[in-house]
């Protein structure tokens, strides 16, 4: 059995980014059959498998978007968005197709008219200067909420942003 120092000599990675400590996401890429992607996301590391196969991997607390699509000879077989905060060794977690240990799923879209819209409120977010990574996890929740039911999400702005960081930065 390798431990945890000897996986951050064999990976390059600090201590504390160890592999045993970071969330894993496998992607898959055979073009119009399945696509497996990052949307958004700081990778901590990447492993290349082979030339349609790769390992990526996020540390604890980051939140990343991990888009499936796959088909079939009748058409799309698959749509699903899932934005997942990356957990901390040991703490629990929602398991997820080709995400390991799991994560903290704050929102999932399947079929895809809501992958879709999801895609577009992630556009209108980026456009307003906010990168998708440091969005509240309350907003994720509140829009897979909203969609769930069929409403129409409020759209995340500067001033909600804003506080939320000032709410993070004294620990609230």
């Amino acid at each position: 059995m390798i431990g945890v120092a000897d996986a951050s000599v064999r990976s390059g990675l600090p201590h504390t980014l160890a592999a045993d400590a970071l969330t894993h996401v496998e992607l898959t890429w055979i073009e119009k059959k399945i696509e497996f992607w990052i949307r958004f996301g700081r990778e901590a590391a990447e492993q290349i498998l082979n030339r349609r196969r790769r390992v990526v991997s996020f540390a604890p607390n980051s939140v990343f978007a991990f888009v499936r699509w796959t088909s079939n000879d009748y058409g799309t077989a698959l749509s699903r968005l899932d934005i997942v905060r990356a957990v901390n060794a040991g703490e629990h977690c929602q398991t997820l197709p080709f995400v390991r240990p799991g994560g903290d799923i704050l929102l999932r879209a399947d079929g895809w008219p809501k992958v879709e819209r999801v895609l577009q409120l992630i556009d209108a977010i980026e456009a307003r200067g906010i990168d998708a990574i440091e969005v509240s996890p309350d907003h994720w929740r509140h829009v897979h909420n909203r969609l769930t039911v069929g409403e129409a999400p409020r759209a995340y702005d500067v001033q909600q942003h804003r506080a939320f960081i000032l709410r993070r930065e004294i620990g609230a």
